[in-house]
């Protein structure tokens, strides 16, 4: 998220809007506290340069892509049913995630659920990703005071600092896509960067690189920003998310909400995440044609 005069109710929105799951995951805090403390303890008896060598070291599930002719649901947990917090006008509800003829779609529309006059949709990965090429081929709707942000995403629900790489197409504006980071909970390298066409004309090309010493995003195979400052940089593995989702509240940054009137959607498809120095998955990716010179 860019920096704005409300940059203060800002962060705490997003800290909202970033913890997906929040009561499912819960139930799973027990067992994943376990696994830290484990974690925690092996650390403790390292030498500290071992402990913070292995700390750098970044776990990583496989690469892969997923061209959505099917949903994989031991891949792609489905939020359902609860809000990130007031900032959000619309619930969560996996009816508007839906899947046909190899594109993914997310939507949001005008429809009381719970204590929300509006629905929406949003999906994450189970598993959680390192360092390596990360890539989606998306086409958003268009409307003020909505957000469709592919993004990777981690935090205190994971018992884990918040950390998180972005893609935020504004609604209102379609012709631009938003390119940010957080580190330990604060924005860094926000960007709003042009989008050849239109988010919403067609399908594009969204990805980033993120190694140790440097993060780059690209649109449609274009470098667009590249940060190397070491403390701008994640350090956390994350998870893998899709949203589209609305605020009446953030109108600084998401523009004055306005009913659609319509349902709008998010198309994605294809995602894909290849671990740095693995082989590209397909001929378009990224991978297949970046370099450490570029």
């Amino acid at each position: 998220m860019n920096a704005d005069p409300d940059n203060t109710s800002k962060e705490a929105a997003c800290a909202m809007a970033h913890a997906p799951g929040s009561r499912l995951t819960s139930l799973r805090l027990g067992v994943v506290g376990a696994l830290f403390a484990v974690v925690a303890a092996t650390l403790s008896n390292l030498h500290p340069a071992q402990a913070q060598e292995a700390q750098q070291e970044l776990q990583s599930a496989p690469s892969f892509v997923d061209n959505f002719s099917n949903f994989n649901q031991s891949r792609w947990f489905v939020s359902d049913g609860w809000t990130n917090g007031a900032h959000q006008n619309c619930t969560w509800s996996k009816d508007l995630v839906r899947l046909s003829d190899g594109v993914l779609s997310l939507g949001f529309e005008k429809r009381k659920l719970k204590d929300r006059e509006f629905a929406c949709a949003e999906i994450q990965t189970k598993q959680r990703y390192g360092y390596g090429v990360y890539e989606a081929r998306m086409k958003t709707g268009t409307g003020s005071g909505l957000n469709a942000a592919f993004f990777s995403y981690i935090g205190p629900q994971d018992k884990q600092p918040w950390d998180e790489i972005d893609f935020e197409v504004l609604t209102k504006d379609p012709s631009k896509v938003q390119v940010n980071s957080y580190i330990q909970g604060k924005p860094k390298n926000g960007k709003l960067v042009d989008v050849e066409g239109g988010a919403d004309k067609g399908f594009n090309d969204y990805g980033f690189v993120w190694e140790k010493d440097r993060l780059r995003w690209y649109v449609n195979g274009k470098l667009v920003h590249e940060v190397t400052n070491p403390d701008e940089l994640p350090k956390h593995s994350q998870k893998i998310f899709f949203s589209l989702w609305g605020s009446d509240k953030l109108t600084n940054w998401m523009g004055a909400f306005t009913d659609p009137g319509s349902k709008v959607t998010m198309q994605v498809k294809r995602v894909a995440f290849t671990a740095l120095g693995q082989p590209c998955q397909f001929p378009e990716s990224l991978a297949c044609s970046i370099s450490n010179s570029n």
